[in-house]
């Protein structure tokens, strides 16, 4: 068939097979162009299909070597209907993996879930025996507790007021002034629930009942803090009360950890186009302003080089592990500079319909959303007729 994207809001409802396979190939071959990196060598990512959990696969295999096991869940293609971008994707890291000689090999279901966890249990022990580090990088707008089956749902609000600024439909690159109520305390309770850490809680202690996780290993979350602009409807806001579980859950599973020298991390790293971040109100607009900034000061950096850089200058560079005052790793330290920061608050003062052509890197945002799914990536022939049927090779049923 001929694969176009077809765009509903912050979503395509398509992807690209040949793409995404592209697009992964890109990144694997950044990677490669780096030097080695002597890191783990047995990883397990939860939320291994996109965005920077999909970089950390890419990374550990292609810079150390690693074996590794995805967990991720993606809509497989049907006749006449196409994969969700994930899908592709993890068929185009797998097989470039096993022709690396390289182990991969994923599970595809709710992470969420116990039987998930064991199943992946399960293929630790029957491959691996154990896994060295643990990446949690899921990012889902629901989740049914295991224990209670509640389904909880998270919204993307204020918490102190009615919140208004300015937003961008990145599509149309209309400028409006947007307001949104503040969150019940419900829904506060929800978005924690479903975007805080009680389920990487929940994993660790499943992998480390089952003794499958090695001595000194080492488990990090990916969070976000961003600047002041942002503030009241992300780090003061739903999603911020969600990232401080996460970060308080950090702490609890260190000591989890303690018994085999493990330690748990949060990487803070820099705002990027993803399928969640489009769809945060005013967050689109702060994205294309700070492109702007970046790429004209030679800063900018996409997920493989933001998660190539965590792991060769942070996490395995043969020494303390730099953090802040929280302990957080900051690969966000570009972003927060206050040149940086300077520049896109004065910008922001200046945007508006007219003026972010010029001002902004709007294109830049619509091409890395379109990346997303596979869509303009060059050398990729759109008017191919290709098949939409397409297999992952390590995948567990």
């Amino acid at each position: 068939m001929i694969i176009e994207p077809k765009i509903r809001g912050f979503i395509c409802l398509t992807a690209h097979p040949d793409g995404c396979g592209q697009n992964v190939i890109n990144q694997i071959g950044y990677v490669k162009s780096k030097k080695s990196i002597d890191g783990a060598k047995k990883i397990l990512v939860i939320g291994a299909s996109t965005g920077f959990g999909l970089a950390s696969r890419i990374t550990g295999a292609f810079a150390s070597g690693a074996a590794t096991i995805g967990v991720y869940f993606e809509k497989p293609p049907a006749e006449g209907k196409t994969a969700s971008a994930g899908w592709y994707n993890t068929a185009a890291f797998e097989q470039q993996a096993h022709e690396a000689g390289l182990y991969a090999k994923s599970i595809n279901g709710d992470a969420f879930s116990a039987d998930v966890k064991q199943k992946t249990i399960d293929l630790i022990k029957a491959d691996l025996g154990q896994v060295d580090l643990v990446i949690y990088s899921l990012a889902s707008p629901r989740r049914t507790n295991p224990e209670t089956g509640i389904i909880h749902n998270s919204v993307i609000k204020p918490i102190d007021g009615v919140f208004s600024d300015k937003t961008v439909d990145f599509h149309t690159g209309i400028v409006t002034d947007i307001a949104i109520n503040p969150a019940t305390a419900d829904e506060i309770t929800n978005t924690v629930a479903v975007m805080g850490g009680e389920d990487w809680v929940l994993w660790i202690d499943a992998l480390t009942a089952a003794g499958v996780l090695a001595d000194g290993t080492v488990t990090i979350a990916y969070s976000y803090i961003g600047p002041s602009l942002t503030e009241k409807v992300y780090r003061k806001g739903t999603i911020g009360m969600a990232k401080n579980h996460l970060e308080a859950s950090a702490k609890l599973i260190n000591e989890k950890l303690k018994a085999i020298n493990g330690k748990a991390l949060i990487s803070v790293n820099k705002a990027l186009v993803t399928q969640s971040s489009s769809a945060i109100p005013v967050i689109p607009l702060y994205i294309s302003l700070l492109y702007k900034v970046m790429k004209e000061k030679g800063l900018h950096e996409g997920c493989i080089e933001q998660i190539q850089r965590l792991f060769e200058e942070r996490l395995y560079a043969n020494g303390e592990i730099p953090t802040d005052d929280e302990g957080r790793i900051r690969v966000d330290d570009w972003e927060m500079r206050d040149d940086v920061q300077a520049e896109v608050a004065n910008l922001w003062k200046q945007a508006d319909t007219e003026s972010l052509i010029e001002i902004g890197d709007l294109q830049g945002y619509r091409t890395d959303f379109l990346n997303l799914f596979g869509f303009e990536i060059p050398g990729v022939n759109y008017d191919e007729d290709i098949s939409e049927l397409v297999l992952i090779p390590g995948l567990v049923e």
